[in-house]
């Protein structure tokens, strides 16, 4: 995300209306793949946008808006691959409702390592 759009994001008030709610969880849903737990913590956002649900904010609400601009505005480095470096792949089966994976690749960025 540019400079332009995270000084954009950092003076943005909390909605006050459906129609900024939408706009804002629009903004959020284009960089929700690099957004960790996006749908979890925008979770309590979306209710809002609901017909039945009566429009107020409150702490958790509050707090869900402040958490979903502080990951857009400290978004963490993607990079590509190099595929001549060794991956290194990370399972976890610890429950029996599924399986998740991770493929990671430590690289340095800025002097510093990264994975």
């Amino acid at each position: 995300m540019d400079q332009v759009k995270v000084a954009a994001v950092l003076l943005k008030p909390i909605p006050k209306n459906i129609k900024c709610m939408q706009y804002l969880l629009g903004f959020a849903s284009y960089y929700r793949n690099h957004i960790r737990n996006a749908s979890h913590i925008t979770c309590s956002l979306y209710k809002l946008c609901s017909k039945d649900i009566v429009f107020q904010i409150t702490k958790e609400r509050r707090d869900a808006y402040e958490r979903i601009k502080h990951q857009l505005t400290n978004a963490p480095v993607l990079i590509l691959p190099h595929f001549e470096l060794p991956f290194n792949l990370y399972i976890n089966a610890a429950c029996s409702q599924g399986l998740g994976e991770a493929l990671h690749q430590g690289q340095i960025v800025d002097g510093e390592p990264r994975e």
